[in-house]
């Protein structure tokens, strides 16, 4: 134990320095987390605004930390990564048993291959939840609760509807050209040649 002491000592001594810029990291991130962990159920504007007090802290912090220092560099990319979040941040607290936080979005995900495993035998998943997986994991997770009725799937807002079908639809005739090019790239490069140099037809 002595000797492990000593080991801790001399680690903590020689790196005594570094440990102003940790605390004061370390505090801003806690507190974030704290915003985000929503433990008094607020609605998402309120929690939005709370935690661009947060953001606000940090970028003071950042200000005042020494140019090129580590505390600095690591609060600027805070905001940056937390900037790259914000649009979709603060839904979850609107939206009843929608994920907080990638943990849950990864065991949503890791649920739905290992359903899509049994159903079909593959081990990896299969073109079809590649293609359609904007729909078909919604779907499939909205029915594990309950039995819907037809009155019920019919499209609510029939413009909504058709925007979907339509970014499907690209995805698939985007899939439907990989499959082409891997099959025969010379007649598919052709093709694209003979159009391009095809004369335009008079208006």
């Amino acid at each position: 134990m002595r000797k492990l002491k000593g080991l801790v000592d001399r680690g903590l001594e020689r790196t005594a320095g570094l440990w102003p810029d940790v605390r004061a990291g370390f505090d801003l991130v806690r507190r974030a987390a704290h915003e985000l962990g929503n433990d008094r159920e607020l609605t998402g504007k309120v929690v939005r605004r709370r935690y661009a007090g947060v953001l606000d802290d940090v970028r003071a912090a950042a200000g005042r930390a020494a140019e090129g220092s580590d505390l600095r560099a690591g609060l600027e990319h805070f905001l940056k990564v937390t900037a790259s979040y914000e649009p979709g941040l603060f839904h979850c607290y609107d939206v009843p048993d929608l994920p907080r936080t990638n943990n849950d979005l990864e065991r949503l995900f890791g649920s739905t291959r290992h359903h899509e495993r049994r159903c079909t035998g593959r081990k990896a998943a299969s073109p079809g939840l590649v293609l359609r997986g904007p729909v078909r994991v919604v779907a499939g997770l909205g029915t594990r609760g309950r039995c819907f009725t037809g009155e019920e799937l019919a499209p609510a807002d029939p413009g909504a509807w058709r925007v979907v079908r339509a970014g499907l639809e690209s995805r698939r005739q985007a899939r439907v050209l990989r499959c082409r090019f891997r099959r025969d790239p010379a007649k598919y490069l052709q093709q694209l040649e003979e159009k391009l140099l095809k004369p335009a037809l008079p208006p």
